[in-house]
């Protein structure tokens, strides 16, 4: 009797565990067909078919789309601030600060932002360029500059330190920081509260001197490599960025369903393999669009490129539009030349003395050849990097051991780079194709270069004979003179002849 209970009883608990189970099953289940609906709604109306005529030519925008860590702000320092002016610099959109792109003479605008900024952006007058880089080395860079700029607040004893001056700058200044910057608005603090708490343990610990072999797994002092890239911030945000940020599905994105797409894609990893691929080939598409794609890894040749595809391009629009500036300067100065007729002498003065007091900047654009942007950016570039590794050096001296270089990267386990290359395989696959565009691109320019060269010997070739038969004045002056000499000297040794048989 006692056995048949006790089998009751378990037949019951069975029956009880497998109705739980079928019910998880059945949630799991509807959970992952709203996942996968979703996903299909995105992915439907994501698909852009339209192919942009004329891909080549600079338009009324350019949108610098700056994928963190790849270099961008080289390009916008050394090369963007070279060609467009203060004014002509559309209000930065960090952390979705309001902006009006119709703005008068809003030329530039360059950001973090995703690709879902094209939706506040006149898109047929836009024109949009970026850089992507090896992820494998984004990833490490990433990591780097978090550490790097987390390091700096270690000046502080304790967090609320930290906070207070945080409200006291705020106060003094309205300029953006690297914490109003996506994605670092996410990923320095978290990487600060890190370091402070490992402080914290250290002191307790009475630990003071640290020695080690390996600056990316240093636990004592900060958050080792293989921690950081697995932790849910890090795959929210940085493993495939560059793909998420160029297809607007980052956690900054203007796009309402982005951050339910991005969960869907962590929470089922096989329908996330799915999402990715179409965010591949969108990501493609995106990139078969832009006006320019550059390469970190590729610096020098995409440097040329850039000066070359944009800088030729901007450049030429500034001739033209001083070219109009110019015609209505005329145009105003004549105006106000009849009106000195009358007596008012001074005011002409003045106006051509205000139209003559452009600024220095202004001059040097209006002057400025692809040639000379090259030459301004490595001088700028050589600075810049100074600056920069100084600011580095000083904020890793509050880690010590730690030292991000190359021969230390050397020293990651290969383990652990196949798995920051498996976190990022989309981003894998969209570099690939990046450096088939990249090809592309220098072949386009090459093309260009060649023709440029063939109509201007063709043009010499033609002008040659006309200039032989109408040689310029000033050989024509030469030609005189010396013919002059000549008569002069013979007319001279005659007289001399001539002097000396009649002394004779």
């Amino acid at each position: 009797m006692r056995s048949k209970i006790i089998h009751l009883v378990l037949g019951l608990i069975l029956v009880v565990l497998l109705s739980v189970c079928t019910i998880k099953a059945s949630a799991s289940d509807d959970a992952y067909k709203q996942c996968e609906n979703t996903v299909k709604k995105w992915a439907s109306s994501s698909v852009d078919h339209k192919v942009q005529e004329d891909k080549h030519s600079l338009r009324d925008l350019l949108f610098f789309l700056h994928v963190p860590r790849t270099g961008g702000r080289t390009y916008f320092h050394c090369f963007l601030k070279k060609l467009y002016s203060n004014s002509q610099e559309c209000p930065r959109s960090y952390d979705k600060l309001r902006f009006d792109p119709r703005k008068a003479n809003c030329r530039l605008l360059s950001t973090h932002d995703d690709y879902s900024m094209m939706s506040k952006l006149p898109k047929e007058k836009t024109s949009v360029v970026t850089i992507l880089r090896n992820p494998i080395d984004r990833v490490f860079s990433t990591y780097e500059f978090s550490v790097e700029v987390a390091a700096r607040f270690l000046i502080h004893p304790n967090l609320s330190s930290v906070a207070k001056m945080a409200q006291r700058a705020r106060r003094k200044t309205s300029a953006v920081s690297t914490l109003d910057i996506w994605p670092w608005k996410y990923l320095v603090p978290w990487m600060r509260e890190d370091l402070f708490a490992r402080r914290d343990a250290r002191k307790l610990g009475g630990q003071s001197h640290l020695v080690t072999n390996d600056s990316y797994d240093m636990e004592d002092v900060l958050m080792p490599l293989h921690e950081y890239i697995n932790d849910p911030i890090a795959r929210d945000i940085v493993h495939n960025g560059a793909t998420f940020q160029i297809v607007g599905l980052t956690n900054n994105s203007y796009f309402g369903e982005a951050h339910e797409v991005r969960h869907c894609v962590l929470k089922y990893h096989s329908l996330g393999d799915h999402v990715l691929e179409v965010a591949k080939v969108w990501g493609k598409r995106k990139l078969d669009n832009m006006l320019y794609v550059g390469l970190t890894e590729n610096h020098k040749e995409s440097a040329t490129m850039f000066a070359n595809i944009v800088g030729s391009q901007v450049i030429s629009q500034h001739t033209i539009s001083s070219s109009s500036a110019e015609v209505a300067e005329q145009r105003s100065l004549l105006s106000s030349t009849k009106s000195d007729l009358t007596g008012q002498s001074n005011s002409t003065h003045e106006t051509l003395k205000n139209v003559s007091s452009t600024g220095e900047d202004e001059v040097r654009r209006e002057n400025l050849t692809v040639g000379k942007l090259m030459e301004a950016y490595e001088s700028c570039i050589a600075n810049l990097r100074n600056s920069q590794a100084e600011r580095r050096v000083n904020s890793l001296k509050r880690i010590s051991p730690a030292n991000f270089t190359k021969e230390a990267r050397r020293q990651v386990s290969k383990i652990l780079i196949e798995e920051i290359e498996s976190l990022n395989s989309l981003d894998m696959k969209l570099y690939t194709y990046a450096q088939h565009i990249f090809t592309k691109q220098q072949t386009h320019v090459l093309h260009n270069m060649v023709s440029a060269q063939e109509i201007q010997t063709s043009t010499q070739t033609t002008s040659s004979y006309p200039i032989f038969n109408n040689p310029p004045s000033w050989k024509v002056s030469i030609s005189v003179t010396a013919l002059l000499l000549v008569l002069f000297i013979f007319l001279f040794v005659n007289s001399r002849r001539r002097t000396s048989k009649v002394k004779l």
